[in-house]
């Protein structure tokens, strides 16, 4: 359990040299992503090992309910957006500042990573390793919970109340799937 505590304080810590305003001008965003993720990801299917089959293990109806569920969050943070915009007049902007990292790659290098590397990297560790081993030790609820809360916090270097909002609903949203 030692070792999942760490790597979250390790995960804290590559989120802050990515987002934080005092580092993020110096670190190019997509390299260091799929890094981290990577290395995170990594490091928690090595401590996962044993249980690789049974976490990989791979079902048709996968397909159709990753679909569904990327339609459902999709239509949440549209419909988020619109209503926060409405009401927070500083939302609109946060949200333009989250999109910022697309001049630093092109779109279809960004698509690649995000669907073929960092997505799977980040589940792999946050649902696959740190949800799992919380889950072990303090039920499934709790886990979910604690999950989601550490997920979100990483991000907290940002100052960006709309990507923690963001990363706060895809890690119950995730978490519970």
């Amino acid at each position: 359990m030692r070792t999942v505590w760490t790597l979250t304080v390790i995960a804290a810590g590559l989120w802050l040299m990515m987002f934080s305003p005092w580092t993020r001008a110096a670190v190019p965003f997509w390299p260091a992503m799929a890094f981290s993720s990577g290395a995170l990801a990594l490091s928690g299917l090595w401590l996962g090992r044993k249980s690789l089959r049974e976490v990989f293990a791979f079902h048709w109806w996968h397909v159709p309910v990753g679909l569904a569920s990327a339609l459902i969050l999709y239509l949440m943070f549209f419909i988020g957006h619109k209503i926060a915009a409405a009401i927070l007049p500083f939302a609109s902007n946060q949200v333009h500042l989250v999109y910022r990292t697309r001049s630093q790659a092109d779109l279809w290098l960004i698509g690649v990573l995000l669907f073929a590397w960092v997505g799977p990297a980040e589940e792999i560790f946050w649902r696959g390793t740190v949800q799992r081993h919380f889950g072990r030790r303090y039920g499934r609820f709790t886990a979910l919970i604690v999950t989601a809360a550490i997920y979100t916090l990483v991000h907290i270097w940002s100052f960006n109340l709309m990507l923690l909002a963001a990363a706060g609903l895809c890690g119950v949203f995730w978490g519970a799937m």
